[in-house]
């Protein structure tokens, strides 16, 4: 290997021999790339098609002594560094532009014990891996909606999608993590080992050290549950999504339904003469008795006069899968969201508005209707803080030319602004895209100072920064 250039912390350039490049490659059990190599192109391509950063050196991990030893020739070089782990990221936080990439991709394994009902899971893992292992034994951990995100950012961020009613949210399933800190110790984090640390990591995102290992309670579930798709004509949205709200004051926690608005896919169960047209789909998922889940979605069923329904009982791994076509990798990407309490009426208008005007056939917005387990958590026992908030509202702008770029961002914009007056304030990380670093704080609310000060403690460097970053200033790491 040639000597390097590669970007530090403070934006400069460090300059490392050949030799000292080729004595860290030979301490790995993984291995080292850079421009040229083989696999390089591969590492630094993420899920959004509009990160193209170019890390001056990948280090891609086998293990927890690769991250150890990544980490620390990261310190010892005051380099630049992002992690990544599924690369589903919106903001692309993944990759780095000329620093060291930490490429978590290749540690998949989920390990499960079906007495104990707990799931060791890798950070390169994705959703689909999880529920692969944990449904061969009708076990589960309440994860998201897409089989391909990554197990590691969506845990640090929060993690919900259609069992987060009934079992929480992923970080309220996190029993315990490994975690490579700054100074490239291993450390345990759980309510018995470094809890400050384990408050952190469950919603604080990034910002704390790498994970390479988590450890997850696991819940008795499926292997079938009662899920699918009732799709109505768009021009019946305002009374759908009114009644749809109404539907949902008394659900029981083993009920979920989200909403998704945008123009119809050719899906096979979809009358041709509606592909292309706008439509309102109610996408929901029981997670209890299946005879029961009859009639507890009933009511949503039976709203206005949908074009299909096709909810019935599915394999739950099947389910976790089935909006992965419309969210391949490889498209441009850009989202904006907000949390509400309530689906007002003026919030129901302006999604009506919006819907009017997409820019593309691939933007839409979904709504997602959380609460339940997850809403009754305090808001200070984990990072995570939006506990009160019922729905989750994110504006989806997704396309295929870079010329398309400012009429989709725009549109996402618009929208974020319009609703802004009924948001409560608090974001889902997750959703947050490159450009709003300035939200970070808010985001958290009241939790935000508590981060400030695990941070000073495990990173006051800020070695991990390509994040929704919280940034505090140098202090003495305490003792």
């Amino acid at each position: 290997m040639n000597d390097l250039n590669l970007t530090t912390l403070d934006g400069g350039l460090a300059t490392v021999s050949a030799p000292v490049l080729d004595a860290f490659a030979a301490s790995l059990r993984g291995q080292v790339m850079n421009a040229g190599d083989a696999g390089y192109d591969e590492a630094r391509t993420v899920w959004n098609a509009m990160i193209d950063r170019r890390p001056g050196l990948v280090v891609r991990c086998i293990g927890a002594s690769d991250v150890i030893a990544a980490v620390k020739f990261a310190r010892d070089n005051k380099l630049l560094v992002s992690v990544r782990g599924g690369g589903h990221n919106i903001a692309g936080s993944a990759v780095c532009d000329g620093g060291l990439m930490i490429d978590l991709s290749q540690m998949k394994s989920v390990r499960v014990d079906r007495v104990a009902r707990r799931a060791w899971v890798e950070p390169g893992a994705i959703l689909a891996d999880v529920d692969k292992e944990t449904q061969a034994f009708g076990l589960a951990v309440p994860t998201g909606i897409n089989s391909t995100t990554g197990i590691s950012g969506l845990t640090l961020g929060g993690g919900f999608g259609w069992t987060t009613r009934k079992l929480g949210l992923t970080i309220d399933n996190l029993l315990s993590a490994d975690v490579v800190t700054a100074d490239g110790e291993l450390v345990r984090a759980s309510t018995a080992e470094h809890p400050d640390l384990f408050w952190a990591i469950r919603g604080g995102g990034g910002n704390f050290g790498v994970v390479t290992a988590f450890e997850f309670k696991l819940h008795k579930l499926g292997p079938q549950v009662l899920s699918g798709l009732v799709v109505h004509p768009f021009d019946e949205a305002k009374s759908v999504l009114r009644q749809y709200r109404e539907a949902l004051e008394d659900a029981p926690d083993e009920l979920t339904c989200w909403t998704v608005m945008r123009q119809a896919p050719p899906l096979p169960f979809l009358p041709a003469q509606w592909h292309g047209k706008e439509v309102l789909v109610l996408a929901m998922c029981w997670c209890g008795e299946l005879e029961a889940g009859e009639k507890a979605t009933a009511t949503l069923r039976g709203i206005g006069q949908p074009i299909v329904d096709v909810v019935g009982p599915n394999p739950f791994a099947g389910w976790q899968m089935a909006f992965d076509p419309l969210l391949a990798p490889g498209a441009r990407n850009y989202w904006k969201s907000h949390d509400f309490i309530e689906l007002e009426d003026t919030t129901i208008d302006l999604l009506d508005t919006a819907i009017r005007a997409l820019p593309g056939p691939e933007c839409e917005i979904f709504v997602g209707h959380v609460g339940g387990a997850a809403g009754r958590v305090a808001t200070d026992a984990t990072a995570f803080p939006q506990r009160n908030s019922h729905f989750v509202m994110n504006v989806h702008a997704r396309w295929r030319e870079a010329s398309m770029d400012k009429a989709c961002i725009a549109w996402a914009r618009n929208i974020y602004e319009a609703t802004r007056p009924q948001a409560v304030g608090t974001a889902y990380i997750n959703f947050m895209p490159a450009d709003e670093a300035g939200r970070v704080e808010a985001a958290y609310g009241a939790n935000y100072s508590r981060l400030l000060e695990v941070k000073r403690k495990y990173d006051p460097d800020n070695m991990f920064r390509m994040n929704q970053n919280v940034h505090a200033k140098k202090t003495r790491k305490a003792a």
